[in-house]
């Protein structure tokens, strides 16, 4: 199973892509009913954004944590940042469809000049980066998870992770930004 997943990166990661990609446009359609899932206390739905900011900006630091034990080629604590930085990920992202499935997606408070001209050229471009790292994501970590940390030199594995990785903090702190705009700032 291994080899076949060494010789199938490409096809995992536009699988795992997809499969991705699908939750979140099924949850943000409507098409996941929200009698699915068991709902949990208003408290804790209202709290689910909060949270969410606070693992997008622990995130941030892991990730960069993980640039920083690469770049002094300790392999180990690479690993294990880019791994939590995933994880964290994955919170966040099973957090936040969740409460879309339940509630729907956030209206923005603010004035309407504020929502049309920052607000939702912000959104967009948040959602576009979180969108395009997801490949580059999965990539990295399938080459990582299929091959001895030595033969990663002689694969895309560097490239792709520095794209993703780039992408992924920046859609984290734009995330963060858009969590202030809807729950802190108006």
């Amino acid at each position: 199973m291994r080899e076949w997943a060494r010789e199938n990166v490409p096809l995992l990661t536009a699988a795992a892509s997809v499969v991705s990609l699908a939750l979140v446009f099924g949850a943000v359609g409507g098409v996941i009913p929200s009698a699915v899932l068991p709902r949990a206390s208003d408290a804790v739905i209202a709290a689910i954004p909060h949270l969410n900011a606070a693992i997008s900006a622990t995130a941030i630091g892991t990730i960069l944590l993980g640039w920083r034990a690469i770049a002094r080629g300790n392999v180990r604590r690479h690993r294990a940042f880019m791994l939590t930085s995933f994880g964290l990920f994955v919170a966040f992202l099973v957090g936040y469809l969740y409460r879309l499935i339940l509630v729907g997606t956030a209206s923005f408070p603010g004035p309407d000049a504020v929502y049309t001209y920052l607000y939702l050229p912000f959104l967009a471009v948040h959602i576009l980066f979180a969108i395009v790292c997801i490949p580059f994501v999965f990539y990295a970590l399938l080459l990582a998870a299929t091959r001895p940390y030595e033969e990663l030199y002689h694969t895309r594995h560097a490239q792709a992770g520095f794209v993703g990785a780039s992408l992924w903090l920046v859609s984290f702190a734009m995330g963060i930004g858009v969590y202030l705009l809807l729950y802190q700032l108006y």
